[in-house]
């Protein structure tokens, strides 16, 4: 179903091509959705970036452009507004038959994409040996949501979790191990994740200061890289311990992810180091194997190197980054690569990509993205961590988030004088709580910072998931209250637009489609999340003004097909940020 700003954007470059020739055939018209709905539920801007080229005054040639257009059915007479702004406001008659499509279509209106291409998104990422922790939640559930979308529009998607699992880290927490704990390197499970976690900050703390310790732990690496049985033995049970453990946070935020840690590349280091030396890139910089990058320099203004191989021979994050790309596209046949990390990583990529190029690793047909995210940060303005001054725990922030989810439930259950059974009140806990930590999180722009509040993200006023969920279930209510079964409703069904709300809420509606082509665009989550909170509130206004059950036909059933419209339309949305609907709350 094509969305009503492609409809319009077509009708516009076909007028273009009517009032000035072929040559503007591919000129971009530049259809909103307006700004000011005073002026009407769409705009074209066109005809002030044509002023100059033209030689003509902006409202003459709106005026030129409009007497060329075919919008009869669609719309009311266009108007010129402002300098040369043409605004179109929607006829109720095609919002009706556009909605009517929209009801009777399973995918609400939303096309595939024709001949998919192959797109991985790289996220999460965590450390094998450590907890996840609060930093990792937005790379996990903007990922996800991304994800989603693109596999929604048809795209074949890869998640890949590219976690930490090899290097120096290994080398010093086997050798600590082996003084104080061998047996945690024979045998599985003999420690709890956060020991292994204690015992890593202990191990990093002798590593930095004990220069024996240090030579132990790199030779420890040189084993384990080499394939010492013993080493690889003692290096697989951390590894089967931590990715137990991440798997139960995944499976809590529903998350679906393929592994492919730092050691799955490890094989194809070697070969990025002899390609970049072919390709004559590769400079020697104190010992180390580096390349030179434009537009990079330190501090004192000269040039900045990647280093890939320093001068003891080892590889680093960036090796394994070059490496990993190479095998997207070769061996994955990928077409479109998005890396979901925090904004401090920006410049590695941009560097990682820059090299990838100089080397023909990255042809043109295949697209890269860094997507930054900024910082979790507390209600004090700093970036959040516990009163010991620990980065917060991610398991410890999902049990908080559910336990202010179940008392507040609790709470309104007793005001309302309610009996539910345990089952009903652990369901709705946990899906509240781990549905507003997400939103709270996407609804943001996540380039920027935000401060994490549970009192806010649990509130059921204002951008938050409970108002999204409980809009939801109130639509449930109706079905309910008045025994409706949408399936037998009939074929013959009518939508009927005559009050302002609802005529609002008919034409947001029919906004869907852009919205989510513009999280594929922009990969801007907050986007979807401004879009569905809008349309609960513009379907509360509806509902407090517009009586459903006890309106007369054919009005009555009209309401009812904008109810589970909205209803469809708000499960949609809230899939696609990883969140499920609640049918009663």
């Amino acid at each position: 179903m094509t969305s009503i700003n492609e409809q319009l954007t077509q009708i516009f470059q076909d007028a273009l091509v009517k009032s000035f020739g072929e040559e503007f055939k591919e000129i971009d018209p530049q259809v909103t959705t307006a700004r000011d709905l005073r002026h009407g539920d769409y705009q074209a801007n066109i005809a002030l970036p044509l002023a100059k080229k033209l030689g003509k005054n902006p409202r003459e040639i709106a005026q030129i452009i409009i007497n060329n257009l075919s919008l009869d059915t669609i719309c009311e007479p266009p108007t010129i507004g402002g300098p040369g702004f043409i605004n179109l406001k929607l006829k109720p008659s095609y919002l009706e038959s556009q909605l009517k499509s929209l009801y009777q279509n399973q995918r609400l209106g939303i096309e595939k994409v024709e001949d998919a291409d192959q797109v991985i998104v790289d996220f999460s990422s965590p450390n094998i040996a450590k907890e996840m922790h609060v930093g990792h939640l937005r790379s996990t559930i903007i990922g996800d949501c991304i994800a989603r979308t693109l596999e929604f529009l048809g795209y074949q998607v890869l998640r890949l979790n590219h976690v930490g699992d090899w290097g120096t880290q290994f080398g010093m927490l086997i050798t600590y191990l082996k003084e104080v704990y061998p047996d945690a390197l024979t045998q599985a499970d003999v420690l709890e994740i956060g020991d292994l976690v204690n015992f890593y900050k202990q191990a990093k703390k002798r590593f930095d200061e004990d220069p024996k310790f240090q030579e132990a732990a790199r030779e420890a690496v040189v084993k384990l890289q080499s394939g010492d049985e013993e080493s690889q033995k003692a290096w697989q049970l951390l590894c089967d311990q931590s990715r137990r453990e991440f798997q139960k946070i995944y499976d809590r935020l529903d998350v679906q992810l393929t592994e492919r840690g730092e050691s799955f590349y490890n094989p194809y280091l070697d070969d990025v180091i002899k390609a970049l030396d072919e390709k004559g890139i590769l400079e020697k910089d104190q010992g180390a194997q580096c390349v030179f990058l434009e537009g990079f320099t330190n501090k004192s203004g000269d040039p900045l190197p990647l280093i890939v191989q320093k001068s003891d021979g080892g590889y680093n994050y960036a090796t394994t980054d070059l490496a990993a790309l190479r095998y997207r596209i070769k061996e994955d046949n990928a077409k479109r690569i998005i890396y979901v990390t925090d904004a401090g990583q920006s410049n590695h990529f941009a560097q990682v990509f820059q090299v990838a190029q100089k080397a023909n690793f990255l042809p043109d047909s295949v697209e890269v993205t860094h997507v930054p995210f900024g910082l979790v940060k507390g209600e004090d303005g700093k970036k959040l961590k516990t009163r010991s001054g620990e980065t917060v725990k991610l398991k410890d922030l999902l049990d908080e988030a559910v336990n202010y989810a179940r008392k507040d439930l609790e709470n309104r259950l007793q005001t309302e004088e309610r009996k539910e059974s345990e089952a009903f009140i652990n369901h709705v806990s946990e899906t509240v709580g781990i549905s507003a930590v997400k939103y709270a999180d996407l609804s943001q722009n996540r380039i920027s910072d935000y401060i994490f509040s549970y009192d806010k993200m649990l509130a059921l006023q204002g951008n938050t998931a409970p108002y999204m969920l409980y809009a939801y279930a109130r639509i449930q209510s109706i079905s309910r209250e008045g025994n409706i079964n949408y399936e037998n409703l009939g074929e013959n069904i009518q939508i009927l637009l005559k009050e302002d709300t609802e005529i609002e809420l008919g034409k947001y509606l029919l906004q869907l489609s852009e919205t989510i082509k513009e999280v594929e665009k922009t990969l801007l989550p907050n986007r979807l999340c401004d879009y569905l909170y809008e349309l609960s509130k513009k379907f509360n206004r509806f509902y407090e003004n517009c009586p459903v059950l006890k309106s007369d036909e054919p009005v009555r059933t009209s309401r009812l097909l904008l109810c589970d419209l909205t209803a469809r339309t708000l499960k949609l949305g809230l899939s696609l940020l990883g969140i499920s609907v609640l049918e009663r709350m």
